[in-house]
């Protein structure tokens, strides 16, 4: 018999055991950095940009020498010399000067503001000057972009291109991130074939689709084989897996069924903290754990396989790695009426319309072509008959 927890119940379970085992950390040269999770809080040594750079080519000016210049009045100005690029200027300005200067050049003691060369003349020595500018006008002040002191990045930042084009900004090209946890991943079913299936068997797709949904939360996923439903197979496959990984995620065999043997199988070599979840699809889910590691029984079927992993074992690896992922993409009205009355949460993939109504895409849990086709996916409570046409819904990201 299955014993069922609720969907938030099965989080506090997941999440409680990621507390009990931290990921260990290590250092990666920065070029490698991008997908991993920082360990610790990345402080701005320096001030970035580290002096008063100009954003556009033109005139460094004292902003008050420009102020009531126009085309029929322009300002004159002394050109006391040019900005080399990559230097210190080796002077300074005093009222009623300016220096030729290019974009990203540093700005020379006494300046404020940059004219642009399009609102510029030279003429005998002087710049005429046909637009006024306002002290800090196409300037980057120093430390306007980060300033020496603060978190530029915090803990537990998933990281993306832009986050290691901060790093290299503060000069940090040794990366401390979490190890990748390693993590096994077996397919279980007589039906279930690599390569070519004949009459009655079914390619394996949850191994594949579990191993890039790993890789993508920045672990190292390893396919460990499809096992047949023969229960020494799965206790000799479950134990050689918790001997060499962090986790297991083992797809089918969690329901309740007689050939169903993934309970059983962990009950002997561990513990299993709950057999099932008040949601659909997913209701056959396993969570336990052998020899100390996680191991999660995952449902055969492709859909809720994919929503049990997307809202319970990236809960564990989040909370494993103290990430915290944008969760909602927007909030929707219903295109139609949506029925449910199943006593166990629902999660319902979606589509955008062009009116922006999220509609639902019903299918059933044995089906994948879904995931492609929707924008994201909606949840509907427990114990509700449904959701209105016209009910504002959050959107999820996949």
């Amino acid at each position: 018999m299955l014993k069922v927890v609720t969907k938030e119940e099965a989080v506090q379970y997941v999440r409680s055991f990621a507390k009990i085992a931290p990921c260990r950390t290590e250092a990666v040269p920065l070029p490698q950095a991008a997908a991993r999770v920082l360990a610790v809080d990345v402080h701005a040594a320096e001030d970035v940009p580290a002096f008063d750079r100009t954003t556009m080519d033109g005139y460094a000016v004292c902003a008050a020498d420009t102020f009531g210049a126009g085309a029929a009045q322009p300002a004159q100005l002394e050109i006391a010399g040019e900005v080399a690029m990559g230097e210190a200027p080796p002077f300074s300005l005093r009222r009623g000067q300016c220096a030729r200067i290019s974009t990203g050049g540093m700005l020379p003691a006494g300046a404020d503001a940059v004219v642009m060369v399009e609102h510029t003349d030279e003429a005998d020595g002087l710049c005429l000057i046909y637009k006024s500018v306002f002290p800090g006008e196409n300037v980057t002040r120093r430390g306007d972009d980060i300033a020496c002191g603060t978190t530029a990045l915090p803990k537990g930042t998933r990281l993306l291109p832009q986050h290691v084009g901060v790093l290299a900004a503060l000069g940090q090209y040794s990366v401390p991130v979490f190890r990748k946890p390693t993590v096994a991943v077996l397919s279980t079913g007589d039906e279930i074939v690599r390569g070519d299936p004949a009459a009655g068997q079914v390619r394996d797709v949850n191994s594949d689709l579990l191993c890039a949904l790993l890789a993508a939360h920045g672990c190292e996923a390893v396919f460990s084989g499809v096992v047949p439903d023969k229960r020494t197979a799965i206790l000799e496959a479950l134990r050689r897996c918790i001997g060499s990984a962090d986790a297991v995620l083992i797809s089918g065999g969690s329901s309740a069924g007689a050939r169903d043997m993934t309970v059983s199988v962990l009950d002997e070599l561990g513990e299993v903290f709950f057999h099932g979840i008040a949601m659909k699809p997913g209701k056959p889910t396993i969570f336990g754990a052998a020899n100390g590691k996680p191991v999660f029984g995952l449902p055969g079927h492709p859909l809720a396989s994919y929503f049990v992993f997307r809202l319970i074992v990236s809960e564990y690896l989040d909370a494993l790695h103290g990430t915290a992922q944008k969760r909602v993409l927007r909030t929707s009205p219903l295109s139609v009426n949506v029925p449910s009355n199943h006593g166990r949460e629902e999660y319902l993939c979606v589509r955008i319309n062009e009116r922006g109504e999220a509609v639902p895409l019903h299918t059933k849990s044995g089906i994948i072509s879904v995931l492609s086709a929707a924008d994201g996916f909606i949840r509907i409570p427990r114990d509700t008959e449904g959701l209105d046409k016209g009910t504002l819904v959050e959107v999820y990201d996949l």
